[in-house]
């Protein structure tokens, strides 16, 4: 359930972070990726290199390091998490994050990120039950933050009463449910997703075509149906199994392709050109094997599948790629704007680990507002579900 989910657990100055160490060790042997990020006050009751040991990972203290390569690293992790879990949150972090205060790593990454957050409190018996402690974390509940709430027990400071951190097992537990959810949160839509390459014959034994495997447009079907969509794949060629589940159309040449998008897509909410059609098609086709010391071909304009499905798309969301060898971003916002499309996903296909048959990818997010998104190099099934949180993200916009 966890396998390959990142979380990002930032750890604040209380006696239950000892804890932490036990929910961070499962979250890593359930399969999740997990960076830590300890406040100043952490580090006196867990030393980082524990957290190091356990995570596999640099454990993130100090805004201002410089003994590493240089990045944003409260933005690199603030993109990267696909939730945010602090335990234990104490009632200085609840109220800076309530208060929009980002003065050390954690609060500033989670200022910087989209992603959900999850707090499990942990303090004093009066801190816990002070007015202004409540109001804080009512308000970040009220903003979308999953509280587990404190237990009620034996203090460290002596006390009994509410304020201890959730036991480990359940903040787990609240992790899986949040992750399951999430997995449905494309129920109800219904995703139409081109894939593979298309190719054009020129006599009866020779074809033109490209070097697009399908396994991008696949794997965002396959992330599409595990998280509750219904799904229609029009395939073209092909080096991977389309998922179990969803509905198949197979097509040969660009004009198929067309047809196809061109009956079905009204009935989708959700359109992701993920194909590489042949752009062209030789005028002349022969039924015999050409022969000869020299052929010229001549070639025409192929349909253009996701410019006329940009201008019929109406309230649908539209999403395109963009295999580029140069000028990546200039040439990928054009496309955007000329197939108005809502989201372009553009990749260098120069770049080791991007592009044509590998399991891999880097890519390049881009939207109308021209809001940017990189992602470094992931696999597509990761890929394609940072494409679909993104496609969720613009829907939701247009909908306000």
């Amino acid at each position: 359930m966890l396998k390959g989910r990142k979380v990002v657990v930032g750890v604040t100055g209380g006696i239950a972070a000892y804890k932490t160490c036990t929910i961070v060790s499962r979250l890593v042997q359930k399969g999740a990726e997990v960076d830590v990020i300890m406040t100043k006050n952490a580090t006196e009751f867990v030393s980082p290199l524990t957290f190091e040991s356990l995570s596999g990972r640099p454990v993130v203290t100090d805004m201002f390091r410089r003994d590493k390569p240089w990045e944003i690293e409260h933005v690199s992790l603030a993109q990267k998490a696909e939730l945010i879990v602090i335990a234990p949150a104490t009632a200085n972090m609840i109220g800076k994050i309530a208060g929009g205060i980002c003065d050390d790593m954690l609060s500033t990454t989670v200022m910087a990120t989209r992603a959900p957050l999850m707090l499990a409190p942990a303090m004093n018996t009066g801190m816990y039950e002070n007015p202004i402690f409540m109001s804080n974390l009512k308000k970040l509940e009220a903003a979308g933050a999953i509280i587990v709430d404190s237990g009620t027990g034996h203090l460290a400071c002596g006390d009994e009463g509410k304020g201890r951190m959730a036991e480990p097992e359940e903040i787990i537990s609240r992790i899986e449910e949040f992750f399951e959810e999430r997995k449905k949160d494309y129920e109800g839509l219904k995703v139409l997703v081109t894939a593979g390459a298309t190719s054009q014959p020129i006599d009866g034994v020779r074809f033109l075509t490209n070097r697009s495997s399908g396994k991008m447009g696949l794997a965002i079907a396959a992330q599409a149906k595990k998280r509750g969509a219904e799904v229609l794949v029009i395939l073209g060629e092909h080096k991977a199994q389309p998922p179990a589940g969803v509905k198949v159309i197979g097509v040969r040449t660009t004009s198929e392709m067309y047809r196809a998008v061109m009956d079905n897509f009204e009935q989708y909410d959700i359109i992701v050109k993920a194909a590489a059609p042949c752009d062209y098609k030789p005028i002349e086709y022969s039924n015999e094997k050409i022969k000869g010391d020299r052929v010229t071909l001549h070639l025409e304009k192929n349909e253009d599948i996701a410019k006329a499905v940009g201008k019929n798309k109406g309230s649908r969301a539209l999403v395109v790629f963009s295999a580029e060898t140069n000028d990546l971003q200039k040439n990928a916002m054009k496309k955007l704007s000329d197939k108005n499309a809502d989201i372009i996903v553009a990749n260098d296909v120069t770049k080791e680990g991007a592009g044509f048959d590998t399991d891999t990818n880097i890519v390049t997010l881009m939207d109308r507002s021209g809001t940017i998104l990189e992602t470094g190099k992931l696999p597509k099934s990761e890929i394609a579900d940072i494409i679909l949180d993104k496609i969720l993200q613009i829907r939701n916009e247009k909908q306000v």
